[in-house]
């Protein structure tokens, strides 16, 4: 996981690491992606992802499916 002190959208240095569940939506259709870990504003609400947590979204966004179907 990279580590990140300051946020790049409002300068602000109370970023902090979480995990929890997405809910998205894509066209309509509206999909929940569990337990992603990412960097988060409290000031901004600016979310910062890394590799591992754009995967795990694309693994479950209907945008990516005819890419790479989710395997449950």
């Amino acid at each position: 996981m990279i580590q990140i002190a300051t946020c790049p959208s409002c300068g602000g240095n109370k970023v902090r690491r979480v995990r929890r569940g997405l809910t998205r939506e894509f066209r309509g259709q509206t999909y929940r992606v569990p337990d992603v870990e990412f960097h988060e504003c409290p000031d901004c609400g600016e979310k910062i992802y890394d590799r591992d947590a754009m995967q795990k979204i694309e693994a479950h966004s209907p945008a990516f499916a005819r890419v790479h179907p989710v395997q449950r």
